[in-house]
């Protein structure tokens, strides 16, 4: 079963799926992504059993709600109205304050109309980013998107933690790990996407640990990243392919250029 993802995201690999997707073989025992993001390669190929994870804790309760009962965060979605004014009023709420489904509809709504679908919180952990300037939101599309990402994520098991852990745990001979995560290039983001407590340059080593950890357990890996000289010198021993997207993180079309992406995998005679 494939569908679209519920939720937009910055840095998102959308424009890579169809390349993205050779790598994934049905007969792999699993599909894992510890860095779920908005899960587009997940729900874009077809999958009898997952593992999603993330650090990011609202966006996994979110997957969690939309995977066990969509129709309720619909029915609160219906109710938010779509303004400058409404929107930073909803983003001032905060989160702790409101039910599961109040959160997880929340989640989508800021996401859908936030600037460029961006997750940027502040020192506090408080969500900071500001109105994309659209100024609706079509519930009903969004309902039918839900209704079916709720049906593929019945596949899943979505857990909360650090991507390290996570496999570690749950790894199985002849899973298949894709791994996106947030680029850390020179100690600098390019996407800021979650706030101070996130991927940087000290978790490149633990993640080249954890490839090789993944290949002692006979799985397979696949991780986009930066075309950058750290990620070259410390992947090197891995297939390694240099591809061309689209980024749009700038949000306006005369700054959206190409950019070089990575993709280094332990899979064999990809054409």
């Amino acid at each position: 079963m494939k569908t679209k993802s519920f939720l937009r995201w910055a840095g998102s690999k959308q424009k890579l799926i169809p390349e993205l997707k050779k790598y994934w073989d049905p007969k792999f025992n699993r599909y894992m992504e510890p860095f779920m993001g908005s899960a587009k390669l997940f729900f874009s190929v077809d999958v009898e059993e997952a593992v999603l994870s993330d650090s990011n804790n609202e966006l996994v309760e979110t997957f969690l709600q939309v995977q066990k009962n969509p129709y309720p965060i619909y029915k609160i979605l219906k109710t938010l109205k779509v303004s400058i004014k409404d929107y930073y009023e909803i983003r001032a709420i905060n989160p702790e304050t409101l039910g599961t489904n109040q959160r997880a509809a929340r989640f989508i709504y800021l996401n859908r109309l936030c600037f460029n679908g961006l997750f940027r919180t502040n020192t506090n952990g408080t969500f900071n980013v500001p109105y994309s300037g659209e100024n609706k939101i079509n519930v009903e599309e969004i309902f039918e998107i839900l209704k079916t990402t709720s049906k593929k994520l019945q596949t899943a098991k979505i857990i909360c933690g650090d991507f390290e852990k996570i496999v570690i745990s749950n790894i199985r001979k002849g899973d298949f790990v894709y791994l996106d995560p947030p680029y850390a290039v020179s100690n600098r983001r390019i996407f800021n996407q979650y706030g101070p407590q996130t991927f940087g340059i000290h978790d490149l080593n633990r993640l080249k640990n954890l490839l090789y950890f993944i290949e002692q357990k006979e799985a397979f890996f696949l991780l986009s990243y930066a075309y950058c000289s750290e990620a070259i010198q410390l992947f090197s021993e891995w297939d390694m392919r240099k591809k061309f997207t689209q980024r749009n993180i700038a949000g306006f079309s005369t700054d959206r250029r190409k950019a070089a992406e990575l993709l280094i995998t332990n899979i064999r005679q990809i054409s």
